[in-house]
């Protein structure tokens, strides 16, 4: 099996993929952040219809990129689930019909797999031993997962409530920095100051994660210095600052405190915050001084795209799994089922 196409239509990237055996020949996404941004957050109905206009297109110029024709797809690698139900169909949809027009294998991939597999593309064929642990941190989740090989996975812990990312996007809507809000409160605590304000951790019980207070805290906070008309941009900055601290303290403590747990040498850090500048540098240090190996990918690979997808589906295809054409999509799916 040479060319694996994937597909991600989960939220709101539209993206497709061609791989090479392991090594990624072409890999597009499209973004709807511009459009979700008038509404603070992504509206289901509107992702999906843009996943509908954008899909034929970008399939179209993954092939070109990757120089293929379409018929010489071996396997098609979908995701369905979990996600938005009604995004998730529009790439199930079309991985079905091309499945079916070109007589070849089809198969779904858990979202969350395919965030995993992402840290298999910090370089071209990169091997990642097992066991090892991943922290996958994104607007969605936030979880730590015990990857004892290809397919096999056991869940440490979750967050009981705000995934991180989705902390950082309800904290910049607080602070009106628009929407997605990571990157800008990554920005602004490169200016600010992490500890000019004292706001909690929150270390719950066993592997799990908590970031609610936290934001409760901050809204707190918020509306004291607007009474106090005190909420300049400096202020502004250090609010960022300690705000991400915050978050970086837990994630950072409970990945490298489960790594050792575990016995585990390898750390990986997946999903759309392990592209922030200051997760990157804290959890680097620690693992340097733990002496544990760590990948983070390339941040093209930290947000949702398709090669993930695609290098998932290429060790399922490759391990004789097969989907029907009654796959469906699903909005929540534990990773392992």
């Amino acid at each position: 099996m040479r060319y694996i196409l994937g597909i991600e239509t989960s939220c709101d990237e539209t993206s497709v993929a061609v791989l090479e055996g392991r090594s990624v020949c072409s890999s597009v996404v499209a973004s709807q952040a511009d459009l979700h941004a008038q509404w603070g957050g992504v509206v289901p109905e509107a992702a999906a219809r843009q996943h509908v206009e954008r899909l034929s297109p970008l399939l179209q110029q993954a092939l070109d990129e990757a120089g293929i024709a379409l018929h010489q797809i071996d396997g098609v690698a979908v995701t369905n689930r979990p996600g938005l139900v009604g995004a998730l169909v529009v790439g199930l949809a079309a991985a079905k019909a091309l499945a079916f027009a070109l007589r070849i294998p089809m198969v779904g991939v858990n979202h969350l797999e395919g965030h995993l597999y992402s840290a298999f593309l910090t370089e071209p064929n990169a091997d990642i031993p097992f066991p090892h642990l991943a922290l996958i941190v994104s607007g969605g989740h936030t979880e730590l997962v015990l990857a004892r090989g290809h397919g096999d996975y056991t869940l440490l812990g979750h967050t009981l409530d705000d995934a991180a990312g989705e902390a950082f996007d309800k904290t910049a809507r607080l602070l009106h920095l628009g929407y997605p809000g990571g990157p800008e409160i990554d920005r602004r605590a490169k200016q600010g100051d992490p500890h000019a304000f004292a706001f909690p951790r929150a270390r719950v019980e066993g592997w799990n994660f908590s970031f609610s207070g936290l934001k409760t805290a901050v809204r707190r906070e918020v509306e004291r210095l607007q009474g106090q008309g005190a909420l300049d941009e400096a202020t502004l900055n250090d609010l960022c600052a300690s705000f991400q601290q915050a978050v970086l303290d837990v994630l950072v403590e409970k990945a490298i405190a489960a790594a050792h747990a575990y016995g585990v040498d390898t750390l990986t850090v997946v999903g759309g915050v392990a592209a922030n500048s200051g997760l990157q540098t804290q959890m680097r240090a620690a693992c340097h001084n733990m002496r544990l190996n760590l990948k983070i990918p390339p941040p093209k690979y930290c947000t949702d795209n398709a090669a993930m997808i695609a290098l998932a589906g290429y060790f399922r295809l490759k391990a004789g799994e097969r989907a029907d054409y009654d796959l469906d999509a699903y909005a929540s799916a534990p990773l392992g089922e």
